[in-house]
């Protein structure tokens, strides 16, 4: 069983498959075999969970399993504590209403890369950064959420999924490194601890350095 995160940038497509003018996880990732847990949007950053193992990705997938995923977003103005209790508590986007979220305005982040291009600034209006902590995994989730509460997310980027977390791990943009499963934290589920080798050491650090980003 094989299990890698990616940092994987921005406007970089979440798949292998070609793609006329966006990079995608081919440019990267040169692992056979290995597919997305999940996925992140082209203008969405950061962690991207990939493995070999079919059981093993639609338990990262799917929403029951409570893999808590946490989110950075730079929100366009200063959220009030109406938009926080509305984030918190549950949003109504139509379709479905979210499950309540862990949700607090941060610094920004020490360990953030700059982002090529970085986002329109604005003289007059002032940006945010939000900490945003879900189980659930619906197409553009957290910027539907964030523009129904008033405040349209500028930037997104994945922090956390599971006991993962990409600020520790210290990958760039483009970077990856294979993973024991057991640091998902799902190490309780017998079919994933029967097939990870009691001996077997994670090679937490094997980064690859192969990603050029495309003109798009």
């Amino acid at each position: 069983m094989t299990l890698i995160a990616l940092n994987k940038p921005f406007q970089m497509m979440s798949q292998f498959s070609a793609h006329p003018t966006r990079a995608t996880l081919a440019d990267c990732v040169d692992v056979p075999g290995v597919y997305p847990a999940g996925r992140l949007d082209a203008d969405s950053e950061g962690l991207l969970l990939l493995t070999d193992d079919g059981a093993l990705q639609a338990r990262i997938a799917d929403p029951q399993h409570k893999l808590t995923k946490t989110y950075f977003a730079q929100v366009e103005g200063v959220p009030d504590e109406a938009a926080l209790r509305l984030l918190r508590s549950g949003v109504d986007l139509g379709d479905f209403k979210t499950l309540p979220a862990q949700v607090s305005i941060v610094d920004t982040p020490a360990w953030l890369w700059e982002r090529d291009p970085p986002i329109r600034f604005r003289a007059a209006i002032p940006t945010t950064w939000i900490q945003l902590a879900i189980r659930e995994g619906k197409n553009r989730q957290v910027r539907r959420m964030t523009a129904a509460a008033g405040y349209p997310t500028l930037r997104l980027i994945r922090a956390s999924m599971g006991d993962v977390s990409l600020p520790a791990l210290h990958l760039t943009p483009g970077q990856w490194c294979e993973l024991d499963v057991r640091t998902l934290g799902l190490a309780h589920n017998a079919l994933l601890v029967r097939k990870t080798k009691p001996a077997q050491t994670p090679r937490v650090m094997q980064v690859k350095h192969g990603y050029k980003s495309r003109p798009t």
